[in-house]
């Protein structure tokens, strides 16, 4: 089996829509029946959005999961830093290490950028992503916190 991470390019993220599919109803679970919109809308605001990035992650030529990047200043130490702000990997692909090489791909693109560090947030009902980055990651030390301004909007 051959596996590939690379970065996914403007004008080829609808992709992404299958996956986001699977995302989105995983995520509705997680996340008590929350709506997400459709996995062509959300692979389209991925195609328009100036600062998304995307590392793609495909065995044998098959989309198996993917990671979306923001790459944001972080003041403190001047510098910039990495944003993980989705990570997912197809229910059936799951346990291959394909989540930590996206992790790593994300890693290394923070390292060739001087990126202070890499963050990302999990719901607390993710329970095996959370198994996972406690295995790989420290645990920061601040708490998240949400204000919803779009009630529809609850993911």
């Amino acid at each position: 089996m051959t596996r590939t991470i690379a970065p996914l390019p403007r004008g080829q993220r609808q992709r992404l829509a299958p996956l986001l599919a699977l995302y989105a109803a995983e995520m509705r679970a997680v996340l008590n029946g929350a709506q997400a919109a459709s996995p062509e809308a959300q692979a389209a605001l991925l195609d328009s959005h100036p600062a998304a990035e995307v590392l793609l992650a495909e065995d044998d030529g098959a989309p198996v999961g993917f990671a979306i990047l923001f790459d944001l200043p972080e003041v403190v130490f001047a510098r910039r830093c990495g944003n993980l702000d989705d990570l997912f990997v197809r229910p059936e692909a799951r346990g291959r290490g394909i989540a930590r090489a996206l992790i790593a791909a994300a890693v290394a693109e923070g390292e060739a950028r001087g990126w202070s560090h890499l963050r990302w947030i999990v719901p607390e009902g993710d329970v095996a992503a959370i198994a996972l980055y406690e295995r790989i990651a420290a645990r920061a030390d601040w708490r998240s916190y949400v204000i919803r301004i779009d009630p529809a909007a609850s993911l």
